[in-house]
């Protein structure tokens, strides 16, 4: 565009001056070895021009004579390193879609049409076919020339870090990650590896200065940043939490400011504070979080703020924290909770069944157990509630990479991924049969069967939940489910015979198997042959 533009304007200068001359018109006179030579100005400046003119195109064909052979050279060589990009083209292509075969061909062609040390790309091609051949060393080999080649080392230290990844070298893998930041801290891959690395050995104040750098460096957003620096932070005041109070009351505050809804950082900071008898905070900041999304740990940490509290009291304060989200499931299940450690049935019973219409989990249904326990102690009702307990959803927990854990942590142990954990629903096996219709809440209430009136010893409501999976291994061996109009309410215990699994037969002659199969000879529901008709003693319900 420039070039047009210099020639436009020398055009417009000639014509200029041509225009000139021919307005001002004039003779010229020259005497040159005693001639005399007449002419229009005109035509003078006219030869002038032609003459520079012809001596330009003379030096042009003299110097393009000159170097033609040189030109020539060039040509081919240009000609011949069109054809090894092209081939080089073709051979990363081949080597992303997987074909092995297509690759070598191209490396090979790219060897003899170009130089390796004029193109480093050569080498990342013949690492990229050594890989998709299963040649791991050679592509190690390679990429460990590349990380010692200053053009290709971020490249190298990129495919020795995904080599070591995928070995399980999680050492090898970290000391190429903090290479490759140390020579190059823009690259977000190096920077949040070493990060993940650093928070998986618990280097809290490493992390959140190598966050701080990268945040300047633009490696994250500003949003990214902030989460992760408040993951660290909760990090570090947990870790702080046992030995210095006001360290880690500190870190959570100020985790809460950059995300204030991270449940985690809400606990840890409501435990210091509560350390430091400063309850009236650590309330508020659990109310706060818990207006955003109820959480069970909130609940649970709420209700047992104050060490010297009685069983009413910790309902109350229940019942304060069920007024802020009502219509909840997790607030009617702590509730529950509270009134069934306070002996107040009724309201226990109404608030777990309550919770279990809006959200039937498997905890809500072990707790309706363990109220029934404690209201009538009639074991089929409390097997009913087991039962549902078996069909019904797993809790939410803290779930990162396929795994559990009972309570949070920064970093997965399986990835070692900072902020890996999720509070959701664990995966279920594709062998498992739940049922996730919360309309089956309301026809297991009403399914209950009717209650027994035996005198049963009522045993500890704690040892209801180690029970449950025993329990529940019984309830696995009858698959066929029982119908409303087929159940019915079972005889009292007392007037029930001897039971021998072995020998009973239903109406049509078939085995049918017995109710308490499995159960050991201390269970209530199970008389001793020898006793008679002697009524059964008072005995302590119990699996092992």
């Amino acid at each position: 565009m420039i070039r047009i533009l210099i020639f436009i304007l020398i055009v417009l200068g000639l014509g200029l001056g041509f225009a000139w001359l021919a307005d001002r018109p004039g003779e010229l006179s020259v005497v040159w070895q005693g001639q005399l030579i007449e002419m229009s100005l005109m035509r003078a400046a006219s030869l002038l021009i032609s003459l520079i003119a012809a001596v330009l195109i003379v030096v042009w064909l003299v110097r393009t004579i000159w170097l033609s052979p040189h030109t020539v050279t060039r040509y081919f060589r240009a000609r011949k390193r069109d054809r090894g990009y092209q081939a080089l083209s073709t051979g990363l292509i081949a080597a992303g879609a997987g074909d092995a075969n297509l690759a070598r061909k191209m490396t090979a062609r790219t060897r003899g049409l170009i130089s390796a040390d004029q193109e480093p790309l050569i080498h990342l091609l013949e690492a990229q076919t050594a890989l998709i051949e299963g040649k791991y060393d050679d592509a190690r080999r390679k990429f460990e020339l590349m990380a010692d080649d200053p053009e290709t080392r971020e490249l190298g230290l990129r495919g020795l870090y995904l080599e070591a990844k995928r070995l399980g070298a999680h050492e090898a893998a970290r000391q190429y990650a903090e290479r490759a930041a140390e020579k190059s801290p823009h690259l977000p891959w190096a920077a949040l590896a070493t990060l993940d690395s650093q928070s998986q050995a618990g280097q809290w104040d490493d992390a959140l200065r190598l966050l701080d750098q990268s945040r300047i460096a633009h490696v994250v957003d500003r949003k990214e940043a902030d989460r992760k620096k408040a993951v660290l932070l909760t990090a570090r005041a947990i870790s702080k939490l046992d030995g210095d109070v006001k360290a880690a009351r500190d870190d959570a505050l100020a985790a809460l400011k950059l995300d204030e809804h991270l449940v985690p950082a809400a606990l840890t900071a409501a435990k210091a504070l509560f350390r430091e008898d400063n309850l009236r905070k650590g309330t508020a900041i659990l109310e706060k979080n818990w207006k955003h999304e109820p959480h069970p740990d909130v609940a649970r940490l709420y209700v047992r703020a104050r060490g010297g509290d009685t069983a009413v009291d910790r309902l109350k304060r229940a019942r304060k924290l069920e007024a802020l989200k009502p219509n909840n499931a997790v607030a009617m299940a702590a509730v529950a909770e509270a009134a069934h450690e306070a002996r107040e049935l009724l309201l226990a019973r109404t608030k777990a069944e309550a919770a279990a219409r809006l959200d039937p989990t498997e905890s809500i249904f072990l707790l309706l157990a363990d109220i029934e326990e404690a209201d009538t102690g009639d074991e089929g009702r409390i097997r009913h509630w087991m039962a549902q307990a078996l069909k019904s959803p797993r809790d939410p927990a803290w779930t990162a990479d396929g795994v559990t854990s009972p309570t949070w942590l920064p970093v997965s142990p399986v990835s070692g991924r900072l902020d890996a954990f999720e509070w959701k629903a664990p995966p279920h096996t594709l062998s498992a049969t739940v049922d996730h219709d919360q309309s089956n809440a309301d026809e297991a209430i009403r399914s209950l069967p009717a209650v027994v009136e035996a005198h049963v010893h009522e045993p500890a409501p704690a040892a209801r939940r180690s029970e449950a999976p025993v329990i529940l291994e019984a309830e696995r061996e009858e698959p066929r489910p029982i119908k409303v109009a087929e159940r019915k309410a079972p005889e009292p215990i007392a007037d029930k015979p001897p039971v021998k699994a072995e020998k009973e037969e239903g109406a049509n002659g078939e085995h049918r198997p017995d109710p308490f199969f499995g159960r050991p000879p201390d269970d209530p529901g199970v008389r001793d042959p020898a006793a008679g008709e002697k009524a059964p003693e008072k005995t302590t319900f119990r699996l092992f």
